[in-house]
């Protein structure tokens, strides 16, 4: 929702200052406090009462409210004009609208033979880039409507094929000037210089084995996990690319530097670390190990907290964190909403698809956005506890379906054809207005070699 505190132009009030206003809030909010008091078939657990004293609202907050315009024309006014006036914009509320009303429509992504999109970022309003199984680092222009290849980097022992087993993370730093995603040999870390793509650096003799996920602590730090169970520290500095000049053809080839972590630990009670993320709320990372377990390390010291056995949670791959420090996990027919402070289970949200495993999710403000094996994604309103209804029709909730990718016929199964196939949303991501929304993945068998990329806007 947009708030802006208008100024008249002429007279002693603005247009939006309209006695009435006062009466239809204080009728919302009696409607509001009745329906909290309704007692419930099931008492609840944990109640919460409020100040009988603090419903009446002071004649200074009242005029304010009068003075306050929620439509959203005049805060667009106000910033073309742009006007001394105190105004805001909830960044959520574009999506939320754009979600309920119907108005998000797919453009499909053709990508040819690449196998499987399992992880994407937005550079900028117009480029998304991707990373796949088959160990391509891809550029997708929406309006020319074009894909790029951005070459991978290889270590300086060279990169047998057995070693590539595709780019299964990029994260983008806080400032946005630096790209972390994988490095041709699956178990190194590749930084690019945005928004050129110039390569900066290969981080090496960390792993052993795949890097799963990574994010960024601050513009320098990044963490990466990976299917060895451990968990690497690296520091980028701006000044790696000051190399000495050299003369004749080789000034031509791009150069880029070798760094090795700050620091590497192990995940104590882990088995293949599937998926990381850093609260900054709490200062922590969390991981998501492939037996169950989530993992709390403290991001100021490094060091391992506590682990706990998520319940009953299977094939869970994903992981996200609301801004307040709220967790979401990624089952195989629920998603899971974990208290940061306890790490105990506040919410159970069930799939309305039985089956379909859940495979991406992201929070876009108090909305937990959730990619499923079966093409659909879901969007589950936290505030509300349910999932988003559309205000088109009241009696269904709000699902983007995705069209059907591609398969190569030649690694179909027996019968396959026969059957209704959808593609997984292996990773998903809005741009920075929460306008547009990328959606990208393939067949969920790994038998299956295909690929699925959709814009929606």
């Amino acid at each position: 929702m947009s708030k802006t505190l208008k100024r008249p132009v002429a007279g002693t009030h603005p247009h939006c200052y309209i006695p009435s206003r006062l009466e239809e809030r204080r009728a919302r909010n009696r409607a509001l406090r009745q329906e909290r008091r309704r007692k419930p078939d099931k008492p609840d657990d944990f109640v919460t009462y409020e100040d009988s004293d603090s419903e009446e609202e002071t004649p200074c907050q009242q005029n304010q409210v009068l003075n306050t315009s929620y439509n959203f024309v005049d805060y667009i006014r106000s910033r073309e004009s742009d006007l001394r006036e105190s105004r805001s914009i909830d960044p959520a509320y574009a999506s939320r609208h754009i979600l309920t009303h119907d108005m998000f429509k797919e453009t499909p992504i053709s990508l040819g033979n690449i196998n499987k999109v399992f992880c994407s970022q937005w550079l900028s309003n117009r480029q998304v880039v991707f990373g796949t199984k088959c160990n391509k680092l891809m550029v997708y222009d929406v309006n020319m409507r074009r894909v790029d290849a951005i070459p991978t980097l290889p270590n300086r022992n060279g990169g047998s094929p057995d070693t590539q087993s595709g780019i299964h993370a990029c994260q983008i730093n806080p400032s946005h000037s630096l790209l972390a995603t994988g490095a041709r040999h699956s178990a190194d870390i590749a930084i690019y210089r945005l928004p050129t793509l110039d390569p900066l650096c290969i981080g090496e003799n960390a792993h052993t084995d795949w890097v799963f996920d990574m994010c960024w602590l601050d513009d320098q730090f990044l963490v990466s996990g990976s299917r060895d169970t451990k968990l690497a520290l690296w520091r980028v500095n701006e000044d790696l690319m000051d190399f000495p000049e050299t003369k004749g053809c080789e000034q031509d080839v791009p150069r880029y530097a070798h760094i090795s972590p700050v620091s590497v630990k192990d995940c104590r009670g882990a088995q293949k670390i599937r998926a990381v993320c850093f609260n900054r709320e709490y200062r922590e990372l969390a991981l998501l190990s492939l037996n169950g377990y989530l993992h709390l390390f403290n991001a100021e010291t490094f060091s391992q907290k506590l682990s706990r056995k998520l319940p009953n949670c299977q094939e869970n791959v994903c992981i996200a964190c609301q801004p307040n420090g709220l967790y979401a996990v990624g089952c195989r027919s629920y998603t899971l909403l974990l208290d940061p402070r306890t790490l105990q289970a506040v919410k159970k949200i069930a799939s309305r698809y039985s089956g379909c495993g859940i495979r991406s999710a992201s929070f876009q403000g108090n909305i937990l956005t959730i990619g499923t094996g079966m093409g659909m994604l879901m969007f589950y309103d936290i505030r509300a506890g349910k999932y988003l209804e559309s205000c088109i029709n009241s009696s269904r909730t709000v699902v983007l379906k995705a069209s059907r990718g591609y398969v190569f016929p030649e690694e179909e199964i027996d019968g396959f054809q026969q059957l209704k196939y959808t593609p997984a949303i292996y990773t998903h991501c809005y741009d920075s207005s929460g306008t547009r929304l990328f959606t990208a993945g393939g067949p969920l068998p790994a038998t299956l070699i295909g690929n699925y990329a959709g814009i929606w806007q």
